[in-house]
C-alpha cells in the first residue's frame, strides 16, 4: 500500500508542477527550466539526507549505475522534451501522450524484470488509462475562462497548437513517455530487494539528469543566458514553488513507489495526474463537464483495483 499511495502523491504534485512548468515555458528554455529545477532539487534532498543522517552504506557499483543511467535518460533527456511538450501542446494533451509510459514500463518490466502483474492489476491499469485518456480528451471553452489581471498563466485545456507545433509537440511527448518508462524500469532494477533508500536513489538520478542538462549547456554556452531569462522574468519563486512540488517531493514519492511496488502498477498510478489537473482548471476559471467528472470516476475505479490486487 505504501507504494501504491506514494504514486498518487507524486501523480498529485506533478499535476501542479505542470501547470506551473507550461507557464514558465513560454519564458524559458526547457533546458534551462531542467537545469533549474534539478539543482533546487539536489540541494533539498541533500538537506533532507543530512538531516536524517542517511549514510550511502546500502549503495553498490551496479545498482549506483543502474540509478545514474535511470536518472541520465529519465530527467536529463525526458524532463527536457517533457516540457517542451508541455510549451507546443499544453498540459492535457501533454499528459495525455504521457499515459502511454505505464504499458510501454509494464511491457519493459515483463521481458526485462519477470514482472507478472496479474489480471485484476492489468484490468485496473487499463480501466485507469481509459478514464485518465477520457479527462483529458474533454474540451475546454475558451468562454468559461476567467482570468485575473496580468496572469500569464494559460489555460490548462484550451491550448490549440498549429500543425507544425502539434508534429512537434508528439514527438516530444512521445520520447518523454519512452524515457519515463525506461527510467522507471532501471530504477526498479536498482531498488527490488535492496536495502537502498529512496532519498539516495533519487539524489543520484537528479546528479546524473543535472550533469546532462549542465554539461550541455556548457558546451553550447548557454548557461549565463538560461539565468538571465530566469532572472530577467522574475521567475525564480515560481521556479522554487515547482521544483519543491514536482522534483524534490515528486520524484522521492516516485522512487518510495518503485520500491515497494511493480513498475507497470506505479507507473499506472503515477499516470493520474491528469484527474488532478481537473479541480486545479477549475480553480483557473474554467469550465469542466460532467463528462469529465465521469471519466475521472472511472479512473478512480481503476486504481481501486490497483490497490485491490494487493490486499
Amino acid at each position: 500500500m505504501i507504494g501504491e499511495l506514494a504514486a498518487i502523491s507524486a501523480a498529485f504534485l506533478w499535476a501542479v508542477a505542470s501547470v506551473i512548468y507550461a507557464t514558465l515555458g513560454y519564458q524559458v528554455p526547457a533546458l534551462a527550466l531542467n537545469l533549474g529545477k534539478g539543482l533546487i532539487a539536489i540541494a533539498l534532498l541533500g538537506i533532507t539526507i543530512l538531516a536524517q543522517g542517511l549514510i550511502a552504506h546500502s549503495l553498490t557499483t551496479p545498482n549506483s549505475l543502474l540509478l545514474l543511467l535511470s536518472g541520465a535518460i529519465g530527467i536529463g533527456f525526458g524532463d527536457t522534451v517533457y516540457l517542451e511538450a508541455l510549451r507546443f501542446l499544453g498540459v492535457r494533451r501533454t499528459l495525455l501522450l504521457g499515459t502511454l509510459a505505464p504499458p510501454m514500463a509494464a511491457c519493459l518490466a515483463l521481458f526485462f524484470l519477470g514482472e507478472r502483474p496479474s489480471r485484476l492489476a492489468w484490468l485496473g491499469m487499463g480501466v485507469t488509462l481509459v478514464g485518465v485518456i477520457w479527462v483529458i480528451c474533454e474540451r475546454v471553452s475558451g468562454d468559461g475562462r476567467r482570468r485575473s489581471p496580468g496572469s500569464a498563466c494559460r489555460p490548462v485545456g484550451d491550448h490549440r497548437p498549429s500543425s507544425s507545433q502539434a508534429a512537434q509537440g508528439l514527438l516530444y511527448a512521445l520520447l518523454a513517455a519512452l524515457a519515463q518508462a525506461i527510467g522507471a524500469l532501471l530504477s526498479r532494477a536498482a531498488l527490488e530487494n535492496t536495502p537502498i533508500s529512496p532519498l539516495w536513489a533519487a539524489l543520484l538520478r537528479l546528479l546524473a539528469g543535472v550533469v546532462i542538462v549542465g554539461g550541455w549547456g556548457c558546451l553550447r554556452q548557454q548557461i549565463q543566458g538560461w539565468w538571465q531569462a530566469v532572472k530577467a522574468n522574475h521567475l525564480l519563486i515560481r521556479l522554487l514553488a515547482a521544483a519543491f512540488m514536482g522534483t524534490y517531493l515528486g520524484i522521492w514519492f516516485q522512487q518510495v513507489s518503485l520500491k515497494y511496488t511493480a513498475t507497470g502498477i506505479s507507473q499506472t498510478l503515477s499516470a493520474t495526474s491528469p484527474l488532478f489537473v481537473l479541480p486545479i482548471a477549475v480553480l483557473l476559471g474554467e469550465r469542466v463537464s460532467h463528462r469529465a467528472w465521469l471519466g475521472a470516476t472511472l479512473a478512480v475505479l481503476g486504481v481501486g483495483l490497483l490497490l485491490a490486487q494487493n490486499q
